[in-house]
């Protein structure tokens, strides 16, 4: 690959370089979201208890402080909380108390759902592209083993040497681009199955959380 770099012509670099690049950001994605995720599946079931053995929110905020590593968790709690912060004469706090908690949640869920996801779409372009690229690469340099190889052979024989030295560089970007792509594909594939999980856990929490908020909604207006 460093000699594609700086001996190859123009395209052979520009194959080497994305290779490069594709394989340099996708461990860079791959080694943030492992421990965003790891932080986010291991602090998630003990946040979740600090959260209901709480006496009151605002010990229930300063235990997810603690326990929410990741910030997944703490959002939603947030959200609900800044309701009652809203201007009496804005849209926001019109209407059903019910679909206000609902759009509060959504929103919060929403944007923690889309930092666990964040980069997603790149490791799936680099696992999909990543071979394509390489194989490019490849039938260019054979290419041009094949013109090199035939001006040679219009001065003299050929021999094995002359042949098997080209086709092996080629192939090493065949090499290198399922040596980018392959990783990538795995690490979204096991990431994408950790981030489901976390996701079905907030959402049930979520939905514990609007219940919660709606009964004591429900409770303060009984109160004479």
């Amino acid at each position: 690959m460093l000699s594609l770099l700086t001996e190859g012509d123009a395209i052979s670099r520009v194959v080497a370089l994305s290779l490069l690049l594709m394989s340099v950001a996708s461990w860079v994605l791959i080694l943030w979201k492992t421990a965003l995720v790891w932080r986010a599946s291991l602090s998630l079931p003990r946040s979740v208890a600090a959260f209901w053995q709480a006496a009151d929110w605002d010990e229930a905020a300063q235990g997810l402080r603690a326990f929410d590593r990741a910030g997944v968790l703490l959002p939603l709690v947030q959200a609900v909380r800044q309701l009652e912060q809203q201007p009496a004469a804005s849209l926001g706090a019109q209407g059903d108390a019910s679909a206000r908690v609902t759009r509060a949640l959504r929103d919060a869920l929403q944007g923690v759902l889309r930092r666990l996801q964040h980069g997603q779409i790149v490791l799936a372009s680099v696992g999909a592209v990543a071979p394509f690229i390489g194989l490019l690469g490849t039938v260019w340099a054979i290419y041009l083993a094949l013109v090199a190889l035939g001006a040679q052979g219009a001065a003299g024989a050929i021999g094995i040497e002359q042949i098997s030295g080209p086709v092996g560089e080629a192939l090493v970007m065949t090499a290198a681009g399922l040596a980018v792509a392959i990783p990538a594909v795995l690490a979204y594939n096991a990431l994408g199955r950790h981030i489901e999980h976390i996701e079905a856990e907030l959402e049930g929490f979520a939905h514990d959380l609007r219940e919660l908020v709606l009964h004591h909604a429900g409770a303060a207006q009984e109160r004479p």
